[in-house]
């Protein structure tokens, strides 16, 4: 199978918070979408919400009618998914097939690889609601990108048409990358939610609304105080000068 020249046939394993999302950018960008699998009535309801049309299909015919396939599935089933579908010989020659695990690389996808088809890994950096609100969002996050050499311009590609900015990981650092997406997320969450069981409990009616400001703001300087080109600043308005005439202390 050849991908068309600017135009895929899209199909999407997974109607959790992500495949969604990351279908209704693509179709924005004018892919068309040939099917979504969904197992659950609240996956089916999120799928027919957010892709109205797009028809809810079964795992093989979905990697059968098409070019991408994005697997968007819990990381503990991505290996045995991907096995199961090579040992039935469901992967089809020059099919690019793209995961969004943030802890696995494109090893993962290797029985794939070995039918012919083409590794992409691809995680958005961003918490996800599932809702429609995700995809402004996506304009600001990045995603970390790891491919073969040849394919990484596809998966840049791909991220710059859901809207977002392309980050290369290499497949070592993969687990690295997991580890601080992991970090920062669980931080945030756990953090938040004491401080608005905590407003809450002292009366105050919309502890998210005093809480926001002071979060996004206390995140930014955080953010800003561990760029290395804020820290070089510092070093250099911080560090001793050697250079100072009198005419400069008049």
């Amino acid at each position: 199978m050849t991908p068309r020249p600017g135009r895929l046939g899209v199909g999407i394993i997974g109607a959790g918070h992500v495949g969604p999302i990351l279908g209704a950018a693509l179709a924005g960008a004018g892919h068309a979408l040939v099917g979504i699998s969904a197992i659950s009535q609240a996956s089916r309801d999120r799928a027919e919400a957010i892709l109205p049309g797009v028809p809810i299909l079964t795992v093989p015919e979905i990697v059968e009618r098409s070019e991408l396939v994005i697997i968007c599935v819990p990381d503990d089933a991505l290996e045995s998914l991907v096995a199961g579908l090579a040992a039935t010989r469901t992967w089809q020659a020059g099919q690019l097939v793209m995961h969004t695990s943030a802890r696995f690389g494109t090893d993962v996808l290797a029985p794939a690889l070995l039918g012919g088809a083409i590794p992409l890994a691809i995680h958005p950096a961003m918490a996800f609601t599932g809702t429609s609100l995700d995809l402004a969002r996506l304009a600001d996050s990045y995603f970390a990108v790891t491919a073969p050499t040849p394919v990484l311009p596809i998966g840049q590609a791909l991220v710059v048409e859901m809207g977002g900015e392309p980050l290369i990981v290499a497949e070592r650092d993969r687990a690295a990358y997991a580890e601080a997406i992991e970090t920062a997320t669980a931080f945030s969450t756990s953090i938040v939610e004491q401080s608005t069981r905590l407003l809450a409990g002292i009366g105050i009616d919309r502890p998210g609304a005093v809480l926001g400001p002071l979060v996004r703001s206390a995140v930014e300087n955080a953010l800003q105080r561990t760029s290395p080109d804020v820290r070089d600043l510092d070093a250099l308005t911080t560090q001793p000068r050697t250079d100072r005439t009198d005419s400069e202390d008049e």
